[in-house]
Order: structure tokens, then C-alpha cells, then sequence
């Protein structure tokens, strides 16, 4: 099992960072890739970034540029540096983790957390 927790959402005006934190417990060395996506209501849920264990990013079209996916493997978190944000980016976040073991492959999902871009 693999537990996630987020955080760093919030208000922020168009224009603005923020900087959301995943942190992973349990069977880690399961993981190989950490992603985020986002979700409005109603809408479906979009992926956003994905980052491996090789450190390859990768990034919606939509955030390209303004975003950076990152990872600290001695705190086991992931963070989603979020620059030049616009009313649109406005959404609940969810960290997951893509996890193989023995042969079977699992997603995990963080609680979600907030971000608000508004003037």
C-alpha cells in the first residue's frame, strides 16, 4: 500500500505561484511515477505532469512552461511548482502514484487539495 498526502493549495491571484507538496508512506520502492492532475466541477479529472524514477517530466500542453514537476527522494515527496498561474488553472489537485509489484500494477490517489486563482 502506498498512502499520499498534499498539500500547499490556496488563493492565489492570477499571476501568482504556488507550490504543491506529495508526500509518499509505505511502499515506496514500488512506485515508478508520480503524476498530478487536476479536476473542476463537473469536468473530468486532466492530467497535468508526470515525473519517473528516471526523472523524466512530462507535461500537459496547458501548463507547459509555467509548471515544474520535481522530486526530493530523501523526504519522499513530490512537489508541482506552479508559476504565472491564470484563473483557469483553478481546480482541486491530486497527486497519484503509479505503483508495479509482483507483477501487478496499482494507482494510488493523495485526498486532493485546492488551488484557487482569482482576483
Amino acid at each position: 500500500q502506498v498512502q499520499l498526502v498534499e498539500s500547499g493549495g490556496g488563493f492565489v491571484q492570477p499571476g501568482g505561484s504556488l507550490r504543491l507538496s506529495c508526500a509518499a508512506s509505505g511502499t515506496i520502492a514500488s512506485i515508478y511515477a508520480m503524476e498530478w492532475s487536476r479536476q473542476t466541477p463537473g469536468k473530468q479529472r486532466d492530467w497535468v505532469a508526470t515525473i519517473t524514477n528516471s526523472d523524466v517530466t512530462n507535461y500537459a500542453d496547458s501548463v507547459k512552461g509555467r509548471f515544474t514537476i520535481s522530486r526530493d527522494n530523501a523526504k519522499n515527496t513530490v512537489y508541482l511548482q506552479m508559476n504565472a498561474l491564470k484563473p483557469e488553472d483553478t481546480a482541486v489537485y491530486y497527486c497519484y502514484a503509479q505503483s508495479s509489484r509482483d507483477g501487478v500494477r496499482k494507482t494510488y490517489w493523495g485526498q486532493g487539495t485546492q488551488v484557487t486563482v482569482s482576483s
